[in-house]
């Protein structure tokens, strides 16, 4: 069976395109808003050829197809045509919890750039690796351009994120990305600039009719602010159409839009956001406040668990804003470790495997999570074998605790993956190798001992 009767098979599995509220994709998944669940058959979509695995995580229906996802997303949207899509109201489906909500809108919105700020972070950390080893010199123009090519994502990333989150909330894309680019204006940037310097003409606010004030920050690479401003967008928008006389609606709807979401993403959500985005990170401050040995452990151990079920990605603002707010994250490294025990446990299934057929499959999963792509070995592999899966867990945990007592942190975004360490190369390298070591050793020899081996 190829991909598109595959893809066709999914679709009448699901409930037919009349159930299908909304579908989007990560970098392994596909993942279905239906209007009712009930209409799953789970047990046939996990068999079709290509399928690695199928799950009800956080009101989403989550198909695992691993790297190709998103060959069988394009021919998903090229069957499920907008006119097609059935739209759920809630006296169809219920309301979903603040938890369900809030994942949906984190891998909706991430999931589809994910390659670019992945393939942006390989770039920077092997940047990184080549200035560190003194293979080019830092103030070098072939660094400047290399650096403006893997930076221009991050810095940038309001309107990645706009364009992104429009498509989940159902708005206009390019109204979202106007309202991320008032955000990103060179005047407002420019005196957030100054602030943090304390130049001496520096403003903390600009007042809009002398009374209401723009509070001043610096929203590149932010993350919360421009999500929380095109959700408000897709609310103001369809109240504005909705009163607005039909002969001024291709105006002054987009107009009058604009100008409403404009302010209240610089007024209040902007400034909310931000303030939010810090609180998230002095969360995970606070528990490495308490150890930063616990907080390893604690992180490392809820990792492979959170990839199964697909909240991982609840993580990646705390990460990015990290990087905005202190230079560096500490979360990232500990992600590594995570990856790295999958793969070990992975690589001590393939030793154990006894079918050439099966040997093939799980040394594939095995490099795809060398690699920074876990799913495979996830869904393909240690869920079949629950011991395999408590013996990376085991490692992860105690890898990111070794990293985290000895301070392992990361400058720049980048994909989990084998060849990420030469981003880490500087005062921390040592101990970043020495827990990819112990992170891969300890999960095989552990998988082996709890396992067995042929």
């Amino acid at each position: 069976m190829g991909n598109t009767a595959a893809v066709n098979r999914i679709i009448q599995l699901v409930g037919g395109t009349d159930n299908i509220n909304k579908v989007w994709h990560c970098m392994t998944r596909l993942r279905f808003d239906l209007i009712d669940d009930s209409k799953i058959n789970q047990q046939e979509i996990k068999q079709l050829p290509g399928v690695l695995g199928a799950q009800i995580q956080s009101d989403q229906f989550q198909i695992i197809i691993g790297p190709q996802v998103n060959s069988w997303y394009q021919q998903l949207s090229g069957v499920l045509t907008p006119g097609d899509r059935a739209t759920a109201d809630s006296t169809t489906k219920q309301k979903k919890g603040l938890i369900s909500l809030f994942m949906d809108t984190v891998s909706g919105v991430f999931g589809p750039i994910v390659p670019a700020i992945a393939g942006a972070g390989m770039i920077k950390g092997l940047l990184a690796g080549l200035v560190a080893l003194q293979v080019v010199s830092a103030k070098s123009d072939t660094v400047v351009v290399i650096d403006l090519i893997a930076s221009g994502v991050f810095w940038f990333l309001p309107f990645f994120l706009a364009i992104s989150a429009a498509k989940m909330f159902k708005t206009n894309e390019y109204l979202a990305a106007a309202v991320a680019a008032c955000l990103m204006y060179p005047s407002l940037l420019e005196a957030a600039k100054a602030l943090a310097n304390h130049a001496p003409n520096a403003v903390s606010a600009f007042y809009f009719l002398d009374m209401i004030p723009v509070s001043v920050f610096n929203y590149a690479s932010s993350v919360i602010p421009v999500i929380f401003s095109v959700l408000a967008l897709s609310y103001i928008y369809r109240w504005v159409d909705a009163i607005m006389p039909e002969v001024l609606k291709t105006v002054f709807t987009p107009t009058l839009t604009l100008f409403i979401t404009a302010l209240v993403a610089l007024v209040i959500i902007g400034p909310a956001g931000i303030w939010l985005g810090k609180l998230l990170a002095w969360f995970i401050e606070g528990l490495f406040g308490v150890s930063a040995s616990f907080a390893g452990l604690v992180v490392g151990a809820i990792r492979p668990i959170a990839i199964l079920t697909g909240m991982h990605h609840a993580m990646t603002p705390v990460a990015l804003q990290n990087f905005t707010d202190r230079g560096y994250d500490m979360l990232m490294p500990m992600m590594f470790m995570a990856n790295m025990a999958i793969a070990g446990s992975t690589f001590a299934i393939w030793l154990h495997s006894k079918t050439r057929q099966e040997k093939s499959v799980v040394l594939s999963a095995a490099i795809s999570a060398l690699l920074g792509i876990t799913e495979p070995a996830l869904f393909g592999v240690l869920t079949r074998y629950k011991k395999a899966f408590i013996a990376a867990t085991v490692a992860s945990s105690l890898a990111s605790a070794f990293i985290a007592f000895f301070g392992v942190r990361l400058y720049g975004y980048i994909l989990s993956s084998i060849f990420s360490l030469p981003a880490y190369i500087g005062p921390y390298f040592m101990f970043a190798l020495l827990g990819v070591a112990l992170s891969l050793g300890l999960s095989f020899a552990l998988t082996l001992l709890l396992v067995g081996r042929k």
